[in-house]
């Protein structure tokens, strides 16, 4: 089994045990996790406009401290954990954008660069993430697993192999999927 294995299946067995109630399997299941959400904040933090207020650091630290504060998740694995952080690192990002709009009393929200592969627009590479959230809330409603396979995609970074076996779906649906939301995403978007 090579290392790679033995850290998802410590995460694995780390997640269920807290899940159980071991406030220990909490404690060591953060060094496990850290570094893998750091990088993951600051893949999507290097696509947000350059003038960003939030940094890596205090992305991860919310997070995570809003995956602490889950009390009904039962933790399936390590890529189940990454999908709930998804949604935790989204729902920070809006309420910080929505925050500095606010303080700016009708300045513009934050804008984030969208993934090239996410959405390609010619000279277009960057949409307003209250948009971005609202167009994200309106696909749930039609689709929520394209919802979630997008939050996983564009948050978290995870890949569509990742993506796919947190969905528990094959990645040829992933693939699939991730067409039909780009593109839906693309016209919300420009509309």
């Amino acid at each position: 089994m090579s290392s790679g294995n033995v850290s998802a299946a410590n995460v694995t067995e780390l997640l269920q045990a807290w899940g159980n109630g071991n406030v220990q399997a909490m404690d060591a299941l953060l060094p496990l996790v850290y570094n893998d959400l750091r990088r993951r904040a600051a893949a999507y933090l290097r696509r947000e406009r350059p003038n960003h207020t939030l940094e890596t650091t205090a992305l991860v630290n919310e997070a995570y401290l809003k995956l602490v504060d889950q009390r009904k998740v039962v933790w399936k694995n390590r890529d189940h954990f990454f999908a709930i952080a998804a949604q935790a690192m989204r729902r920070i990002l809006v309420d910080h954008a929505k925050s500095r709009h606010r303080k700016k009393r009708g300045g513009t929200s934050e804008d984030v660069n969208i993934e090239e592969n996410l959405i390609a627009s010619p000279g277009e590479n960057e949409i307003d993430i209250i948009a971005l959230d609202e167009a994200l809330s309106k696909l749930a409603a039609l689709d929520p697993r394209q919802e979630r396979l997008v939050e996983l995609r564009y948050f978290v970074g995870l890949d569509l192999e990742e993506a796919a076996k947190a969905l528990d779906i094959s990645r040829a649906t992933a693939t699939r999927e991730w067409k039909l939301a780009k593109a839906w995403l693309f016209r919300e978007l420009t509309r």
